[in-house]
This record gives structure tokens, sequence and C-alpha cells, in this order.
């Protein structure tokens, strides 16, 4: 009886050990699975926070071009409102309406009026302005 206990022994000391290795892989796999998904989580808050960046980049550079595209768009309508301006001064003259305005031009040998010269700087410096910008 003694061989069939130390058999006993012997075959329960090899299913312990058998139990113990296969719990220690599984642990061992189940630690391993546990990293891949921290370092998973980790790349996925990198990304979103890189894209996130990109994105609040992107945004503040079209808030700077709509903001140009405003002032270019003023600037037309500026444009547009003085080329009307000096359409209708041009009907004016030709409709005599304006012949006071010739005769003060006597008076100025560059043969410039006053609102003429008015409406330059105003442009000038608007064209300054926008250069600034």
């Amino acid at each position: 009886m003694s061989t069939g206990i130390i058999v006993a022994i012997v075959v329960v000391a090899v299913i312990v050990v058998a139990v113990l290795l296969f719990a220690m892989t599984r642990g061992r796999r189940a630690a391993a699975e546990r990293r891949r998904e921290r370092m998973l989580a980790r790349r996925r808050e990198e990304a979103a926070t890189e894209h996130r960046q990109v994105a609040e980049t992107r945004s503040g550079r079209a808030e700077e071009a709509e903001h140009r595209a405003r002032v270019a768009s003023a600037l037309a309508e500026r444009e547009r409102a003085e080329a009307q301006l000096h359409e209708e001064t041009a009907r004016a003259h030709e409709l005599g309406l304006a012949d006071d305005e010739l005769m003060d031009d006597e008076a100025d040998p560059r043969g410039e009026t006053e609102r003429e010269a008015v409406d330059e700087r105003d442009t000038v410096a608007a064209r300054r302005q926008d250069a600034d910008r």
C-alpha cells in the first residue's frame, strides 16, 4: 500500500502542478489582455486628442478666413457704392446739374474737387487698414 500511496501522492502532485500551471497561464493571458486594453484605451485617447487639436486649429483658420471674407465683402460693397456715386456725379454733369462744382474747379489748379480728394483719402486709408490686417 505504500506504493499505492506514493502513486496517489505523485498523481495528486502532478494534478496540482498542472492546475497551477493552467491557472498561471490563464492569469498571464488575462494580464496581457488587460495590458492590451489599457494600451488601446491610451492610444484611443491620444488619437481623439490629436483630432480635437487639428479640428480646433482648422476651426480657428476657418473663422479667420470668414472674417477676411467679410472684410473683403465690405470693401467690395464700398467700392460699388463709390462707383455708383461717381456714376451719379457723371449723370449730374451730363444733365448740367453740377455746373457749380465745375466752377469751383477753376479755383483748384489740380482740377480735383474737395469731395473727390476726401473720397481718395478715405479709400487709401481703408486699403492701408486692410493691409495691416
